[in-house]
């Protein structure tokens, strides 16, 4: 694989751009929004500044890697020669359908299609496409620069050459691959997000404030984030619509979302993309401040 087209400027796509991009890879970032995708280039440049500033790439390691993303809003144009696309939208089921029936027309036949889901059912998305041995999940962590882990998930139809194609691909790029299977929320979202919900139903029934629970479990259980941060950080949308995935596909009444995140949600606190969730999140302050009516 040499040509890799990357689906999505945001925080997961200019991410993942990132990493093809330094590890040798001819990367195209497309988007609808010519705003975000300079947006992605100078979170790009930003983070690799970073890297040379701790030495852990050179100058002209970091020169090389941005020369090698091109970026643009014309979708076919995008993938006229890539041997994989990664889809890195938002974790929304009727958009990636919508996107996957665009990427299967215009990639190459040849040309592995890949989404970047957390917890969206592979083989359905796969269903929507002439090609479903070619479509697999590579599910990479935020922050992907830093992160090493890679849910490799193949759906029913995924084959063989394709899944082994992609673990040797992740491999390349310095990441630690690991198969799953397809039932929702795969691995890592299947036991995380019902941590998560179950630790805002404490908050919501009164059984700790925030900064207890997230005490607890960062010291209690030597988790590096407290679940409630760590929501925030996912984005509270993104752990909503996660929920209802679980709950949807599983059937099962223990994967409801918990009704404060539901509210929270509808009343625009995400986390920290919108400046507030469980916790406060201002310009150039670094310390936690709990949010109004969690104190």
């Amino acid at each position: 694989m040499k040509n890799i087209t990357v689906i999505g400027a945001g925080t997961m796509g200019n991410g993942i751009a990132h990493v093809f991009a330094q590890r040798g890879y001819q990367t195209t970032i497309v988007d609808i929004s010519e705003t975000a995708l300079e947006k992605a280039m100078a979170t790009i440049d930003k983070n690799l500044s970073r890297m040379v500033a701790k030495e852990k790439i050179s100058e002209e390691d970091k020169a090389n890697t941005i020369n090698r993303i091109a970026t643009t809003t014309d979708m076919k144009q995008s993938m006229a020669n890539a041997d994989l696309v990664v889809e890195a939208a938002t974790e929304n089921v009727d958009l990636k359908l919508k996107i996957f029936k665009s990427m299967d027309e215009f990639a190459p036949a040849d040309c592995i299609l890949a989404t970047n889901t957390s917890s969206i059912s592979i083989t359905k998305i796969a269903a929507v496409t002439s090609r479903p041995d070619k479509v697999i999940g590579m599910h990479f962590m935020n922050p992907v620069p830093i992160m090493k882990l890679v849910e490799v998930i193949r759906g029913y139809s995924t084959s063989d050459e394709v899944t082994d194609k992609v673990v040797e691909v992740s491999k390349d790029l310095g990441k630690i691959p690991v198969p799953a299977n397809d039932y929702p929320g795969f691995v890592a979202n299947r036991i995380l997000i019902p941590m998560i919900n179950e630790a805002i139903m404490a908050l919501h029934e009164g059984v700790a404030g925030v900064s207890e629970i997230d005490t607890v479990m960062k010291l209690g259980m030597a988790h590096p984030m407290g679940p409630l941060q760590l929501a925030d950080f996912i984005g509270l949308d993104v752990v909503l619509a996660i929920c209802r995935v679980l709950q949807d596909g599983f059937g099962n009444p223990k994967y409801a979302p918990c009704p404060l995140l539901v509210n929270m949600v509808t009343a625009g606190k995400m986390g920290r993309k919108s400046g507030e969730g469980f916790y406060i999140y201002e310009k150039g302050r670094k310390e936690l401040i709990v949010a109004p009516g969690f104190a």
